[in-house]
């Protein structure tokens, strides 16, 4: 049984802001799956299925981004999740909109919702998928950018790594971090032939 928890803030004013890029591929991949996501009693909404016998729980905490953690460890305790079989799903900084990084384990990389989660599994071992959302906030500070909406151009930019997100997640769901890995150095070479 593996997890995904996707990072983000509830609430219809953070909707299509840069932080709730998480919350965003979890709902396309529901979408696409027909599953509605359900309140719980703890901090976190959640929905359930399976591909090919293979069960999977998608969970969107009901925190705020900085207290991820918490969700993240009621849900795992509760499952009996290893944290290997439990994968993030961030938006960063770090990478232009749409780039797609994936990290197996290690260090937070300066995002509160990953510092929150290492924090209340005590290990830093799960997997991430990293979504870029640039870092053009000159203007303003950074706290603003993230919480910004994303802007019509920078939607229609984004589709096709939602849609490839979506793909990774499949791969992990059946076949664990190896698939997942295995894919993306798949089509990582596809791009690199292309170009």
């Amino acid at each position: 049984m593996r997890a995904i928890l996707g990072i983000g803030n509830i609430g219809s004013a953070y909707r299509e802001t840069r932080h709730n890029i998480g919350f965003m591929i979890l709902d396309k991949f529901a979408e696409k799956y027909k599953l509605k996501f359900k309140a719980s009693k703890f901090d976190y909404y959640y929905t359930e299925g399976s591909i090919s016998a293979s069960q999977f729980f998608l969970i969107k905490p009901t925190t705020y981004v900085n207290l991820s953690g918490e969700a993240a460890l009621t849900f795992c305790e509760n499952y009996s999740i290893d944290v290997k079989d439990f994968l993030v799903v961030h938006d960063d900084i770090n990478f232009p909109e749409g780039d797609v990084r994936l990290k197996i384990s290690g260090g937070d990389g300066g995002h509160k919702g990953v510092k929150s989660i290492i924090y209340h599994l005590q290990s830093n071992q799960f997997p991430r998928i990293r979504f870029g959302i640039g870092n053009k906030f000159e203007e303003c500070n950074l706290s603003d950018y993230v919480l910004d909406k994303f802007r019509d151009n920078s939607l229609d930019l984004i589709k096709n790594s939602i849609k490839f997100v979506v793909v990774l997640i499949e791969k992990f769901i059946l076949f664990g971090t190896k698939g997942m890995l295995d894919y993306y150095s798949e089509y990582s070479k596809k791009i690199i032939e292309q170009s």
